[in-house]
Parts: C-alpha cells; sequence; structure tokens
C-alpha cells in the first residue's frame, strides 16, 4: 500500500513552501542540537531505509531542503539511478545485516532513522517468510539500533494495522486491532516494540499511522494503489479495470501531507506528544467518488469493476480515520482535499508519464 518504488517530482511546490518558509529560529526544529565527538552539529544527520520506496526519495528531498544535502543519506540494496546518485549521498544498507547497520551509524554520526524499509500488504500476503524478515526482523534490528546510539527513529505503520474487529467509521487512535495480514500484524508488532523501548528504555520512537499515500508514482501493487492506477491507465487509455467495489471507502493522504506530517512530527517537542503512536490522514473516498471527480478532466472514461482477493483486505480497514489526538497534540493540518488531490494527480501523471511515454 505505502511503500511502493519511487519517482515523483514534487514540482517544487512542497519543497519551494519550506525553502520560503522555513523552520524558525525558537522552534522544535531550530533547538536540536546533538553533541558527537565533542563537536557541535545543528543539523541531525539523517539516515532514510528503504529509500527508493514510495516515500524515500521524496522524503530525502524534504529533509535536504530542510537541512542541508549532506545531512540526509539515502539507503538501500538496490541499484540506484543516476539521478539518484547525483541528488546527495547515497549508501547500500541492508536492514538484515545489524553489524552493517551499526557500521553506518557510527560512521557516519547518525541521529535519526527513518525506517521505510518494509514489505507493503499484497506483496508480503505472495511471500509471508520474506514479510516476517524484513518487516519483523528489520524493525528489530533497527529499533535496537537506535536503542544502543540514542537515536530518533520514525517508524510508518498503517491503516493496514487495523482489522475487521476495529471500528471503521470513525477508527481512534486506541481501539483494538488485530489485523489479517502479515503487513498489519508487523506494523502493529512495530508499533507495540516501539512503544515498550520508549518506556522501558527512553528510545525517541516516533510512529505515524498513514492512510493510502497518493502520488504521480506508478502504482505498485499495494491495495489502496487503484486510487494511482486509474490515473495512469484513465489518461493513457481512457479505461480501467478497478479492483475494488465501486463503494469501498478507504482514508487516503497526497503525497506532500504525508511527507509534511513526518516532519512536523519528528520536530515536534517532546512534551507535546502524548503517545508515541498517532494516526493522521487528509480524506476518505470511494473509487466511485474518485472517478466522478476524474471523468471531469477525462470525459470518456469507462471504469468497470472486479473485485478481487485485495477487496478483503480493504473491507478490514478503516473507512474514517480519526486524527484528532494529531491535530490537538502537534497541531497537524492537512492541506489537499480530494478536489485538489486530482488536479494535481491529473497534471503531474500528463507532464511526467503521458507524453514523455514512447509513441
Amino acid at each position: 500500500m505505502l511503500l511502493r518504488r519511487a519517482g515523483l517530482a514534487l514540482g517544487g511546490s512542497l519543497r519551494q513552501q519550506l525553502q520560503c518558509h522555513p523552520i524558525q529560529e525558537g522552534s522544535a526544529a531550530s533547538q536540536l542540537r546533538w553533541l558527537s565527538n565533542g563537536s557541535r552539529k545543528t543539523h541531525p544527520k539523517i539516515l532514510i531505509t528503504g529509500g527508493l520506496g514510495q516515500l524515500g526519495v521524496e522524503c530525502a528531498k524534504l529533509l535536504r531542503s530542510q537541512y542541508g544535502e549532506e545531512s540526509v543519506i539515502l539507503s538501500d540494496i538496490i541499484k540506484p539511478s543516476d539521478a539518484i546518485v547525483n541528488s546527495g549521498p547515497y549508501i547500500f544498507a541492508d536492514i538484515l545485516d545489524f553489524k552493517g547497520l551499526q557500521k553506518i551509524v557510527v560512521n557516519h554520526r547518525v541521529d535519526w532513522i527513518i525506517h521505510f524499509s518494509a514489505l507493503l500488504s499484497a506483496i508480503g500476503e505472495q511471500n509471508v517468510p520474506l514479510a516476517v524478515r524484513v518487516n519483523i526482523e528489520g524493525m528489530h534490528n533497527v529499533l535496537e539500533l537506535a536503542k544502543q546510539y540514542k537515536l530518533r527513529i520514525f517508524v510508518p505503520s498503517t491503516i493496514g494495522a487495523f482489522g475487521p474487529d476495529s471500528p471503521r467509521s470513525p477508527t481512534p487512535n486506541v481501539t483494538i486491532q488485530r489485523p489479517r495480514t502479515i503487513y498489519g500484524v508487523s506494523k502493529v508488532h512495530a508499533e507495540l516494540m516501539g512503544e515498550y523501548y520508549h518506556h522501558k528504555f527512553g528510545l525517541d520512537f516516533r510512529c505515524l499511522r498513514f492512510p493510502g499515500v497518493i502520488s504521480s508514482d506508478p502504482p505498485g501493487g499495494g491495495t489502496t494503489d487503484y486510487a494511482v492506477a486509474v490515473f495512469f491507465e484513465g489518461l493513457k487509455t481512457g479505461k480501467y479495470q478497478c479492483y475494488l467495489k465501486p463503494d469501498t471507502r478507504l482514508p487516503m493522504m497526497y503525497i506532500e501531507d504525508c511527507l509534511r506530517s513526518l516532519l512536523e512530527f519528528m520536530t515536534a517537542p517532546e512534551e507535546r506528544l502524548k503517545r508515541r503512536v498517532y494516526n493522521v490522514t487528509a480524506m476518505s473516498f470511494t473509487p466511485e467518488e474518485l472517478v466522478d471527480k476524474l471523468a471531469k478532466y477525462i470525459p470518456e472514461l469507462h471504469v468497470s469493476y472486479r473485485p478481487d482477493s485485495r477487496q478483503l483486505i480493504a473491507d478490514s480497514w478503516p473507512q474514517i480515520f480519526d486524527d484528532s489526538e494529531a491535530r490537538q497534540d502537534w497541531g497537524w493540518q492537512h492541506k489537499y482535499d480530494l478536489d485538489k488531490l486530482v488536479d494535481l494527480m491529473v497534471r503531474d501523471v500528463t507532464e511526467n508519464y503521458i507524453k514523455k511515454a514512447p509513441q
């Protein structure tokens, strides 16, 4: 659902906003200081794992615009493109190799870890043993690493951390979860382990439960990816076959809101955080509602519906996500609603993919 292959060009809107309006002196971020080997650092050194997924590349761009190019290290086990290498530091990092991770933290004097490495919902169900290794064992490694070196660590969670016994409309911050996918089970495990390490060892663990994250990056097979695929197929062919029922309501969020929530949460003062795991969202819609909006741009659009196994996953997830605690505790506010999202997606997919596709 969340951590797909990335390549979105933000077109500048989010980065320009943050460059024009950087976090001011006196704010939480400007007060962050780390002492290492007797020298003073004015910005955190940040390691992003699973950096070539949906969120990693754009998260690196955002954090580099805030803290400087050399302050953010993107990492993965995949060979990067020239564009990735030229955009800032990139290294190989296997989250299953604890000693290798230790070496990276020590050699690069890392202060924050943003842990994006994971197999997503539909993919995880196809290879459960691998999902256990990556999503659980890998998370144990970075959690222990953060404890050992006193790092601030961010681990994303998901609407997939809830299950059919959870209240769906709305789904509050604290409620019964009991998911039925290995992706969801691993995320609940991460939430509980992170909270335990915080209370037991004082670890600065932070976690946001994201809804479906929508960007103009090509879809990667997650349960909410229909909301990306319909733009690609609709703009290219005028047709799309949706794997969810037309009335399947799910929480969603545009990637710029998603990344901004991450930055604001990571720089929020400790005293404002009443818990370590928060729901965040922006909107909820159904395939039918999204298609109605998109049809204004593609009048000839024809969408058919053929639910598959992902429908069972979607039926166990929240319909409306209650993020009132994030809004109250650390001031979260989304900027993009469905109308703005559709307008941006039509423009970005057309410019970055449709016009550039070989004829």
